[in-house]
């Protein structure tokens, strides 16, 4: 997984140019430096290919419709998980509607069941496969949470993207590293 940097431009964001050449011009940068981690956002919320490209083409029509609104108060970074984040969590609402009962919490989630019997040498792939699949029954929240992590982002931007304290976001993120290796490896905690 790619870790996305931020450069300095980046941390003290100038204003917006509000003419449509400037909307035109920072939604082209928007969407060149960001396609990869919007991909991985999207994979990780919708398991579905369809529904991956579905809910991809929505973050950025919002990511459009709301530039007006950016007045870099923040890095673009930070806003476009922001915005990218408040998409997926309504996306994944919406479809929570129909299939409530696959999502399910930590603390509800049968650590040893289904991966006590693998092998600790599988294949990348099968590994990758199945992060995946662990990645997709968490919480939106926690999937986000766990999301930004991959990509990289600190610990203080991640909590102002996903509206949680700092403090709340390293516990989730243990959370979720203790229960990924303990369902990987099939050992109990």
């Amino acid at each position: 997984m790619g870790i996305t940097t931020e450069t300095d431009a980046d941390i003290s964001a100038p204003p917006v140019d509000q003419s449509d050449a400037g909307r035109d011009a920072l939604f082209e940068r928007i969407a060149t430096e960001y396609a990869a981690p919007m991909v991985r956002l999207a994979r990780a919320h919708e398991a579905d290919p369809s529904l991956q490209q579905d809910l991809l083409q929505e973050i950025h029509i919002e990511l459009w419709r709301s530039l007006p609104a950016f007045g870099g108060r923040c890095s673009l970074r930070t806003w476009v998980y922001r915005v990218a984040h408040n998409v997926a969590a309504t996306h994944v609402l919406r479809r929570r509607r129909h299939a409530a009962k696959n999502l399910v919490s930590l603390d509800d989630m049968d650590i040893a069941s289904e991966w006590q019997a693998m092998d600790v040498a599988v294949d990348e792939a099968r590994v990758l496969a199945r992060v995946h699949a662990l990645i997709q029954r968490l919480k939106p929240l926690d999937r986000e949470v766990f999301v930004l992590y991959l990509e990289g982002l600190p610990v203080d931007e991640m909590a102002t993207i996903a509206g949680l304290s700092p403090s709340n976001i390293h516990t989730k993120l243990h959370r979720i590293r203790t229960l990924l290796a303990t369902q990987l490896t099939g050992d109990k905690p």
